[in-house]
């Protein structure tokens, strides 16, 4: 058995939030602490997962359903769970995932406007489990839209203003629901302070390790 109980972080937000630039600084810091750790990204972290990711995101497949949308980002959570992330939680490491189910309640949920209960149900069929700590990175549309013009963008980039709007919201909405397990930062710092807010909320868990 393991000293520390595994613990899930996940990094949620929209497009051009800083979710790499935070992510790094959170496993610089763990690892810094001497904490085992673990990165890995929604979609993919698998062979299936990568093959999933490469398809939902190429910008030249056009008319995926929405229900197909949410079913492949299912599968390849699926997977996952299964080869990554539940093995590395047994096993006493702080798993970073750049996101996970709220993501899916964001995107096709808010973003698509499925059903919110078919996706509840599908986290409660195929995922089972909850980040110990889901940290938001928010950012107004129009400063998001700033950052993604310095790069290509990719299919779920190039939605509209309004399918963002409405992403942002689903997350606001879930952190005002979670408040216990949600810390939002402002995306719009500079990095640094980011960073530095991205380790007061990991404190948290390092306090309850060891």
């Amino acid at each position: 058995m393991p000293v520390n109980p595994g613990v899930l972080v996940s990094f949620e937000g929209g497009e051009g939030v800083g979710k790499s630039t935070a992510l790094a600084a959170a496993e610089a810091f763990l690892r810094g602490s001497g904490e085992p750790v673990l990165v890995l990204r929604e979609p993919g972290g698998t062979i299936l997962g990568e093959r999933l990711r490469a398809l939902l995101l190429d910008g030249g497949v056009e008319g995926i359903a929405p229900e197909a949308e949410l079913l492949l980002m299912f599968a390849s959570r699926a997977q996952l769970l299964a080869e990554r992330i539940r093995p590395a939680l047994a096993e006493g490491f702080i798993v970073l995932c750049d996101r996970f189910t709220d993501a899916s309640f964001a995107y096709q949920g808010g973003g698509r406007g499925l059903p919110l209960s078919w996706i509840a149900e599908l986290e409660r069929r195929v995922v089972g489990i909850k980040p110990h700590l889901t940290i938001l990175l928010d950012l107004p549309i129009h400063l998001a839209r700033q950052r993604l013009a310095e790069r290509a963008c990719d299919r779920i980039e190039r939605e509209d203003d309004a399918f963002f709007e409405r992403v942002r919201s689903s997350y606001l909405e879930r952190a005002r629901r979670e408040p216990d397990r949600f810390r939002i930062i402002d995306a719009g710092q500079p990095p640094e302070s980011v960073a530095a807010q991205v380790k007061r909320a990991l404190a948290s868990i390092l306090e309850g390790r060891g």
